[in-house]
Formats: C-alpha cells, sequence, structure tokens
C-alpha cells in the first residue's frame, strides 16, 4: 500500500519539477512519451480492466452505461482543463484561458478518481491487478503534470509560484486512494461500488487514451517511429499485466 501512495505522489511531481530543467514544453520526445504513455493506458483498458469489469458486472448494461458516462464526463473535464491531463500543453491562437485554480480543481477531481480504483475494497473481482494499472496510471500523470506546470508557469508568470499547484496536484490521487481504502475498510464502499467507480475511470481512461493516439498524428500521416512507440506501449502493458 506504501507503494502505491508513495508513486502516485512521487510520479507527477518529480515530472512537473522537471519544468526546472527543462523550461517550456521543448522535450526533446515529450510527444513519443505521450504515445507510450496512451498506449500503454489504451491496452491495459481494453485488455484488463473491461473484460474483468463486464465479467464480474451484475448489471452488464448498467456497467456499459457507466463507462460510456464516464468517457463523456471526460470530456466535460477538459472543457475546463484544456486537455493537460494528456499532455496538451500548447495553445491554439484565440483558445480561452481558464484561471489557475479551476484548472487545478479540474486536474484533483480527475486524479482523486483515479487514485481512488486502486483501493482494495471486499468482493472485489477476482482478476484485479492493482500494479499494471498503478504503472498505467503513473503514467499517464507524469505528462500532464509537467505540462500543468509549464502551463502555470506562464500564466503565473513564473515556476516558482505554481510549485504549491504541483503539491496540491500531486496528493490529489494519494487522497482518492486514501477515502476510497477507508471507505471500503469501513464497509461504505462494496466491490459493487469500487466496480462503479472502475467503470466510470475506464471511460476517462478510453476518453484520454484514444485522444492522445489520435493528437500523436493529426494530420493523419503515417508516422513508423510513433507506430513503433504505440506498439511497444501497448505490448508492455500486456507484457506487465502477465508477470505481475
Amino acid at each position: 500500500m506504501a507503494l502505491k501512495y508513495a508513486v502516485l505522489f512521487l510520479a507527477p511531481l518529480l515530472s512537473g519539477l522537471l519544468i526546472f530543467l527543462v523550461p517550456g514544453n521543448r522535450t526533446p520526445h515529450f510527444r513519443l512519451l505521450l504515445v507510450f504513455a496512451g498506449s500503454y493506458l489504451f491496452s491495459i483498458t481494453v485488455t484488463h480492466i473491461l473484460p474483468e469489469l463486464f465479467r464480474s458486472a451484475d448489471d452488464i448494461h448498467l456497467t456499459g452505461v457507466l463507462v460510456l458516462a464516464g468517457f463523456f464526463l471526460q470530456q466535460v473535464v477538459e472543457y475546463f482543463t484544456s486537455g493537460i491531463e494528456h499532455g496538451h500543453i500548447h495553445h491554439h491562437a484565440g483558445e480561452r484561458k481558464i484561471s489557475a485554480l479551476l484548472l487545478l480543481t479540474a486536474l484533483c477531481v480527475h486524479a482523486f478518481l483515479e487514485g481512488g480504483i486502486l483501493a482494495e475494497a471486499r468482493g472485489f473481482w477476482p482478476g484485479y491487478d492493482p500494479v499494471a494499472i498503478l504503472i498505467g496510471i503513473a503514467l499517464h500523470r507524469a505528462p500532464a503534470a509537467f505540462a500543468l506546470m509549464a502551463v502555470l508557469a506562464a500564466q503565473l508568470q513564473s515556476r516558482q509560484r505554481a510549485v504549491p499547484f504541483l503539491l496540491v496536484f500531486s496528493l490529489a490521487a494519494p487522497a482518492g486512494l486514501f477515502i476510497s481504502n477507508f471507505f471500503a475498510d469501513a464497509a461504505l464502499l462494496s466491490g459493487a461500488g469500487m466496480m462503479a467507480i472502475y467503470a466510470l475511470v475506464s471511460g476517462n481512461f478510453l476518453h484520454i487514451s484514444t485522444t492522445i493516439v489520435f493528437e500523436s498524428s493529426p494530420e493523419h500521416h503515417f508516422h513508423a517511429r510513433r507506430l513503433l512507440v504505440a506498439v511497444a506501449g501497448a505490448v508492455t502493458a500486456v507484457v506487465v499485466e502477465l508477470i505481475v
């Protein structure tokens, strides 16, 4: 359990602090990192989370509705975040600017739910594999934290002033895990409740991961290196699931 808290907190914190070493969004292979993370997240969702979710669901149709709701909920969240959770750190001309506090709040809600799915509730499905999912969340949150710092450093005109926002963002997922564990231990969150949360978050994951893949080639040109990185991310997710 301590490992989960450490990874959820340190992955975004350390990644966000890289802004002091690599200012702005000019990391050499940032887009390739996003493609790898998005492909891993997509693979772990379709090969592990969704099959186990529907296999264990008492009401398959309701579960499908919740996955769909999670997908469109992420679309609403991105209205307030401008897509930072999938590493979208550039601004188009005429694009509206979101206040730093509203941006942080929206990202923290998303991160809180992600942390919550790692709780070990009683009556959860037999195929529950928190390690593979933890890796996926860490890979997803790392570039998101860097993107958050890049945007806030520009908006606040100071990297130092953006650090408190990064600390709050880094604490959001561990807080979600803590609250979910507390509710599970107090028998206030059942396995069915956990699976409902999982359905919503898996819908989030589908939206985020597919958006990353599509944004990696906005002109729809073939890029062999990006394809290889995407395949590597998917294969890594399958291998991690098999060995952990």
